[in-house]
This record gives C-alpha cells, structure tokens and sequence, in this order.
C-alpha cells in the first residue's frame, strides 16, 4: 500500500490484535474445562487430544489475530509477505511440536493397553517423534521457498557416511527395535544374563536398556550387547515360577513322616505369605543318600521371581521349628578320620583334627 499510517488503521490492528489474545485465552480456559472430563472417561486417548488441542487452538487465534493485524495495516507487498511468512512459521512449529506430541502420547496410550506390548519402552515414542519433526522441519523449509529436493539428495548421499561413522548407534537402535519386535524382554521383565547382571527391566530406549538390580541400583546394557548375550528371562512365558529347596534328614528318620510333617509345613506357610501361589501343588522328592543324610527336594510356587527370598526365609524358619518339635533330626556334616601313628606329625594330626571338627561331628580311630 502506498498511503501513510494512520491512527484508525492503529486501533484497527490493536482490536483485532486484543480479539485473538481474548479468543485464544476463552478457548484455552474452555479446553481446560474440556480437559476435566476427559480425565474422567477410561480410555488415555481423549487426555492427549485435548492436552493437545489447549496448545494449538489458542495459538492459532493469537497467530489469526496477528495476521488480521497485519492486514489491516498498511504495509508494503514485501513486508506483507515477510509478515505472513513469520506467522505461518510460527503456526506450523506450533503444530508441528504439538503433532508430536499428540501422536508419541497415542503411541505410549495404545502400548500401555495391550498386553505383551512394550507400554514404558521409549523407543517407539522417540522414533515417532523424531519422524514427525523431521516432516514439520521440511514443511517449513518449503514455505519458506527453500527446495527441499537437494537437501534430500544431500541427504542421501551423506547417509552412508553417517551410517559408518554412527554404526554402532545405529546397531543398538536397531537391536533395540529386534528385541521389542520380537517380545523376548519387555519393560517389568526379571532378566538375568550369562555375564551376571541381573534385574528388573525399566526401559528401552533407542540406545540402551535399563534393568533395576534388587538392589535397587540401575545397570545400563547397549542394546547391541543384550541381543548377543545369552539370557533368562524369568517372566516368560509367564510370571509364576517354581523353586526347588534342598532339604536333608538323619538315616533314622521315618521318611513317611518327614514328608508328612514338610507337606503340613508347606500348606502353613503358602496359604499364609504374599507372593505365594497356594494353588500350584508342591511336591517333595527324595533323591540321594548322602554322605550324613538323605536329601529331598521341594518344590514350590512362587508369583514372580523375587517373592521367592521372602518364601524361603518363611519356609525355612517353620521347618526348622516344626522338625524340631517333632524330633526330626537335620544332622551336620561328618566323617570319620583314621590317622595312623608314626606317619603323620603331630602338628598335622592337630590341623586335620581341628579341619574336621570345623566340619562337624567326628569320629577319629587310631592305628597304632
């Protein structure tokens, strides 16, 4: 335009100005309203949209009320090109950021209900950010005149030098996609590998994966070096599991009894303890006769891997008293030593008698 400012032209593009502050405001308090009810509904979907929905929809009526600004002034050609770029710039990151988010918190929404699925892995949610950034950043390079074709050429041409210079990246990325794909290890997963480290499964990422320890420090494992590793996962293919405790009684025993008395102990302890499965059927084998004993097994269900401590600390304290108070004996270890006079010094007889009785219970014949 070529006429000059003038004070109406002023009041004009400070109305419709104040017109979408106070459009945009009205409508972020109305999607706030709109986001209340949202929480109370079960599906984690509507929560995004609208969370999303408070972001755009307000700066799209400040961007349309500075564009309407813009207009009403009288600015050159050039500078109202200039202008309406900035705006829509500024309206596509606006989108763009918000699409972002939007679509990664409707990724996290549809893994977290599904079961098997990776709901807390991080790497699908950054991928998929990544990816719609990537597509805003080119639309905004196209709006600005800028050809994108030479840069995607450029691109491509590049990639395999990026490639070699981020293989190792780029191998845990993908070993981290692998493992999620195929549903060997997944968030909440008890692992332990043949290195020794061992854990509770926190996340995924693009890079590496982050198992709690019992201990409750966190361990970080390059994806690449979890796919290689050999490894139990003590969740899959389901959470229970069953553990053996080895057990031992005196050859005098009456072996009817024993298992009598541990199959009473055992209903005590799994009906009474969280983290048990009274439902699993435990079992008892005798397998071996000792040197001092004969030894059983005893087999019993546990919900997941780490009730099992809990279980057997129980387990073994109401055995112990109950063997106790029925007389039945755990004996310690023993041997019998033969020292022959004249061949062994004294001071050795002493250590091999003190080695022993360490042991436990000793009988010791001499040969003269």
């Amino acid at each position: 335009m070529d006429r000059a400012l003038t004070v109406d032209d002023l009041v004009i593009a400070g109305i419709a100005l104040a017109a979408g502050l106070l459009a945009g405001f009205l409508l972020r308090m109305s999607l706030r309203w709109l986001g209340k009810h949202a929480d109370r509904t079960r599906w984690s979907g509507d929560d995004v949209i609208v969370d999303a929905l408070r972001t755009v929809v307000p700066w799209a009526a400040i961007v349309g009320g500075a564009a309407s600004a813009g207009a009403a002034l009288p600015l050159t050609r050039t500078v109202q090109n200039h202008v309406n770029q900035v705006l829509t710039v500024v309206l596509i990151f606006v989108v763009t950021v918000t699409a972002a988010r939007v679509i990664a918190g409707l990724v996290r929404a549809v893994t977290s209900s599904r079961s098997g699925v990776a709901g807390s892995a991080t790497i699908f949610v950054n991928i998929t950010r990544v990816l719609v950034l990537a597509i805003g950043f080119l639309v905004v390079l196209q709006t600005l005149g800028i050809s994108i074709a030479p840069l995607l050429t450029a691109l491509g041409v590049g990639g395999l030098a990026v490639a070699l210079a981020l293989q190792d990246t780029l191998a845990n990325l993908f070993a981290g996609i692998h493992i999620l794909a195929s549903k060997t290890v997944q968030p909440g997963d008890y692992i332990q590998l043949s290195s020794g480290e061992e854990g509770y499964v926190e996340d995924i990422n693009w890079r590496q994966t982050t198992v709690r320890a019992l201990s409750n420090n966190l361990v970080v494992i390059p994806n690449g070096e979890l796919a290689k590793s050999n490894m139990t996962n003590f969740m899959r293919p389901e959470q229970q599991l069953t553990i053996l405790l080895q057990v031992g009684v005196a050859y005098d025993s009456d072996l009817d009894h024993v298992e009598r008395v541990t199959m009473e102990v055992i209903s005590e302890v799994m009906t009474g303890i969280t983290g048990a499965v009274p439902d699993h059927e435990p079992a008892i084998r005798f397998h071996t006769f000792g040197d001092s004993r004969i030894g059983f097994t005893v087999i019993l269900g546990v919900g997941e891997f780490s009730d099992q401590f809990r279980i057997k600390h129980e387990f073994i304290k109401a055995l112990h008293k109950r063997y106790r108070e029925e007389g039945i004996r755990i004996p310690a270890p023993a041997r019998t030593v033969a020292l022959q006079q004249g061949s062994v010094a004294i001071p050795q007889q002493r250590s091999v008698e003190q080695a022993v009785v360490e042991a436990g219970e000793v009988s010791v014949a001499r040969l003269d």
